[in-house]
């Protein structure tokens, strides 16, 4: 399987089915590859293996919108076999060892980078960065086969939420090329309130979440993301909004498409309360209405 762009601008090298976006939380540290995390993160597993039931056939390439990697302008990974960055600390040796060998794609990354260009945003590729645990961690539960072609795109340093939803626009053509849009982050990321401090400000901030996020117009759905700081417990819940950022880019990209909760856990993460979206239909209950 591999991802071939368009022949043109006005090419009809298309798939017939517009493929949904994500924003997924993507978990902590390298939760697959430790048997007792990955026990407690039960619920999140089997959302994430769901993701492919929804989709009803393995997309042509996936573009991973990584909460762990920023850059001064929009960077796409472009290395036809991406290494693995062990990007967490303190866990079994064995995780400093787990490779996830998904093939890269660096006609992907061009033409993501010429979407970019063409918004009038400015990007660039790099060829030597690898899979963080942002990617390889969910994408081992989603494809433990590593079949499926996969670029990260960096994040943008400042964390602009307009800027990262005017990206998400940007890239929104890909979903008809069979590339799956994911945002990788976390609905609720303090690693200093993880304990029952957090559990009180993860419910009020995932509370503002599913109400923006499924009951809110195109509209007015963006103006509250840019202004996500105003929410209830909007900085206990995201000292720093890495974590966050990846929702804007699967949000801009949705271009108004509904909002759907798939993973919704009281107890996720030390009693935090986490979630992860889909925007668009599942592509096989379009298929089967």
């Amino acid at each position: 399987m591999s991802y071939q762009p368009p022949l043109t601008n006005n090419s009809t090298h298309m798939i017939s089915t517009r493929l949904p976006t994500y924003f997924i939380s993507h978990g902590g540290g390298p939760w697959p590859y430790v048997p007792q995390m990955r026990l407690a993160a039960r619920e999140l597993e089997l959302s994430l293996v769901d993701i492919p039931r929804q989709l009803g056939a393995a997309p042509k390439a996936i573009l991973m919108i990584s909460a762990h990697w920023e850059e001064a302008i929009f960077t796409l990974m472009a290395n036809r076999a991406p290494p693995m960055l062990y990007d967490y600390y303190g866990f079994p040796e064995s995780t400093y060892a787990v490779v996830y060998a998904a093939p890269g794609s660096p006609e992907l990354a061009a033409r993501a980078g010429a979407l970019i260009e063409s918004s009038g945003v400015s990007s660039r590729l790099d060829v030597e960065r690898g899979f963080d645990h942002g990617t390889f961690c969910p994408m081992a539960v989603m494809y433990p086969n590593a079949n499926v072609p996969t670029v990260q795109l960096s994040l943008r340093a400042g964390l602009d939420p307009a800027e990262h939803l005017a990206l998400g626009r940007a890239l929104a053509p890909l979903r008809d090329e069979g590339v799956l849009i994911i945002g990788s982050g976390l609905s609720y990321h303090n690693l200093g309130a993880l304990g029952p401090t957090g559990s009180a400000p993860s419910a009020a901030f995932d509370a503002w979440l599913q109400k923006t996020l499924l009951t809110a117009n195109t509209t007015d759905r963006e103006r509250l993301l840019i202004e996500w700081e105003k929410a209830p417990a909007a900085r206990l819940a995201h000292p720093r909004e890495e974590h966050l950022l990846p929702l804007m880019v699967a949000v801009g990209a949705a271009n108004g498409d509904e909002g759907h909760c798939v993973y919704h856990e009281q107890a996720a993460f030390c009693n935090i309360v986490a979630s992860s979206f889909r925007f668009g239909d599942a592509v096989v209950e379009k298929n089967a209405a």
